[in-house]
């Protein structure tokens, strides 16, 4: 029991102390601050600046990736055995060109069969539209045999179709930039055989911020560089921009970059985006320390005659250290950009040089 009670003595003199040197500490601040505020004969020192419109480039870059314009991977639309295989990675090829053969011996068979059949049945059916016309057979008989020689038709053409996709042609220009198959391997509908990539034109894909992407529009030139080829100005075309941004408010935005003949950039490779934003009207521009408790309280101290008057403004756009005003201010008026902590509205001040 006796323990107890020296604790609890102990626990009551510390929180006693604690707050005795709480106390003390503020009046000590509070001390300062009238030092402050009654010095250089009781007016506060501050610096200002003074309001006025400015001349502000928007113009920015923005880093990605090359991408192929088109790439795709080919897979195979028939079944059978690689008979013939006239590409390798690394080959160009261009739309129509027939890169492999799939044997079609067995195919041409059933196509042979179904072309039979078709001629049969058409042949038959040119006898019942006959023989109908002087009642040797009825509208039903008609309607049966003109139903079996569609039939037919289709699957000759679907025979067709089958034949010629053991012709494995090239669907887009490029590049083999990867090969799945070999000649002599079997095919299954749905293979992969090959990846071609189409470097002739690239995209480049970078983020803009809002601030940027809503002054660009599909269509817009824009300059590229590249860090291979540093000396290199590349064309660029914008051809997307997303309508919605991610959770960084930055939107994706793609454009086709035409390549250079002896400086041919590679998907993949690192690229910049040099966007120039067309002339805008001056704007007026004000230190981001301006502000009383930050850009979102909108308030800034105005020097009037030797007097701080706290005035309500509009921040715009924030670039670096310096905010957009887009109302509350007037050119020619004189903010006050450091000493706000020991102002307020109405305090007398000093303007003070700034330190070089």
């Amino acid at each position: 029991m006796k323990k107890i009670f020296i604790w609890g003595g102990l626990t009551i003199a510390a929180l006693v102390l604690i707050m005795w040197k709480l106390g003390a500490n503020k009046k000590e601040n509070e001390a300062k601050t009238e030092y402050v505020k009654q010095s250089n004969t009781g007016e506060v020192p501050v610096l200002v600046q003074q309001v006025k419109k400015t001349d502000f480039s928007q113009g920015f870059a923005a880093n990605g990736n090359f991408e192929p314009i088109r790439e795709l991977t080919y897979l195979a639309e028939t079944s059978g055995r690689i008979t013939d295989l006239s590409v390798k990675e690394g080959s160009y090829v261009k739309p129509g060109q027939v890169m492999a053969r799939i044997d079609d011996e067995i195919l041409g068979t059933d196509l042979q069969n179904y072309k039979v059949s078709m001629d049969q049945l058409k042949v038959d059916k040119e006898r019942y539209e006959s023989a109908f016309k002087t009642g040797g057979v009825t509208q039903k008989q008609v309607d049966d045999i003109r139903v079996q020689y569609d039939q037919a038709v289709t699957r000759y053409e679907a025979a067709s179709r089958r034949i010629r996709d053991t012709r494995v042609k090239a669907p887009i220009q490029g590049v083999i930039n990867a090969k799945y198959v070999e000649q002599g391997a079997y095919l299954r509908a749905g293979d992969k055989m090959f990846e071609i990539v189409d470097v002739s034109r690239l995209k480049l894909a970078v983020s803009v911020p809002e601030a940027q992407v809503v002054n660009l529009k599909e269509g817009d030139k824009v300059k590229v560089s590249a860090n291979v080829f540093p000396e290199a100005t590349y064309e660029g075309r914008i051809t997307f921009i997303a309508a919605k941004g991610d959770n960084t408010l930055n939107y994706p935005v793609e454009m086709e970059v035409t390549n250079i003949a002896g400086k041919q950039l590679k998907a993949g490779m690192y690229g910049t985006a040099h966007f120039e934003m067309p002339k805008n009207a001056p704007v007026m521009l004000v230190a981001r320390t301006a502000f009383a408790g930050g850009v979102n309280s909108n308030q800034v101290f105005v020097l009037e005659g030797g007097t701080a008057r706290l005035r309500k403004v509009v921040a715009g756009r924030i670039y670096g250290d310096q905010v957009e005003i887009r109302e509350g201010l007037n050119e020619g008026d004189t903010v006050i950009t450091s000493g706000q902590i020991n102002l307020v509205d109405g305090s007398k001040v000093t303007v003070q040089t700034a330190a070089r």
